[in-house]
């Protein structure tokens, strides 16, 4: 890649976002033009470790300005046995990339007879995020979760990303999306070190219905359509996605608690 130059009209100086948009290699045609607001978007996704490996779970709403475009999107998929994503973010790039993500980790363990690591996976994970960074850059940004059992280590693994493919690992748990903040704080006061199955997925969903709560963007579970979050646990067993009949018993023993006047 060339080294870009400016003239003294154009120069960027500092600004690393102005630098970006200048050198940034341009949107696919298939992009150019569309609104931003007009492109159904994800959130919220949460995923923790717990004592078996990793829950992940996500919302099912996706919104296009201040529109709900989508009441039963999915945002969490398996990338392959072992592992799982989670997207927030522009939903087509998004559901694009975990579709080629998955293409990739296939296509590698029967060229290699081997299952890719899950680190390379997660770096794998993040070149692709930074080959978005052009859409990124004009209001389509997919900021995923990766997450998956180690089978070398024993134990689930936590990786978040920022829109430049940058990678980071987390120890106990992590969230993304437009309600991030409120999800992470139910988390964070709820967390315990080896927590178990029932417990773990209790928490997620209480982050996920007071983030829906505080966040427009984010959609709670929907009783009367039966539209429920999307669960998932990845353990030395693989990825499973929780039965929703499960869901439907724990949503209401979250309200009756609720009811009750836990948390109010």
């Amino acid at each position: 890649m060339a080294m870009p130059f400016f003239a003294p009209g154009t120069d960027p100086g500092p600004d690393f976002v102005a630098l970006l948009r200048r050198a940034a290699t341009p949107l696919p045609s298939e992009l150019r033009g569309l609104d931003p607001t007009q492109v159904g978007h994800g959130t919220t996704c949460v995923a923790i470790r717990y004592a078996d490996g990793v829950v992940m779970a996500g919302d099912r709403r996706a919104t296009a300005g201040n529109w709900i475009s989508n009441r039963r999107i999915e945002k969490v998929f398996p990338a392959d046995r072992f592992s799982g994503v989670a997207i927030a973010g522009a939903a087509g790039p998004a559901i694009e990339m975990v579709r080629l993500f998955q293409l990739q980790l296939e296509h590698y363990e029967k060229v290699e007879g081997t299952v890719l690591s899950l680190e390379g996976k997660a770096n794998q994970l993040s070149q692709m995020i930074r080959g978005n960074l052009a859409a990124a850059m004009q209001g389509m940004a997919v900021v995923p979760i990766f997450a998956g059992y180690d089978l070398n280590r024993g134990s689930g693994r936590l990786f978040q990303y920022d829109i430049t493919g940058g990678r980071y690992e987390e120890a106990d748990h992590t969230s993304t999306g437009s309600g991030q903040m409120h999800a992470s704080t139910v988390v964070k006061l709820g967390w315990k070190p080896e927590m178990g199955r029932e417990e773990t997925i209790d928490l997620v969903l209480r982050a996920l219905w007071e983030a829906a709560d505080e966040d427009s963007a984010t959609g709670g579970p929907d009783m009367i359509r039966g539209i429920y979050p999307i669960v998932a646990t990845i353990t030395e067993a693989g990825f499973e996605q929780v039965d929703e009949s499960e869901l439907v018993d724990r949503f209401r023993a979250l309200i009756e608690r609720l009811e009750g006047g836990e948390g109010s």
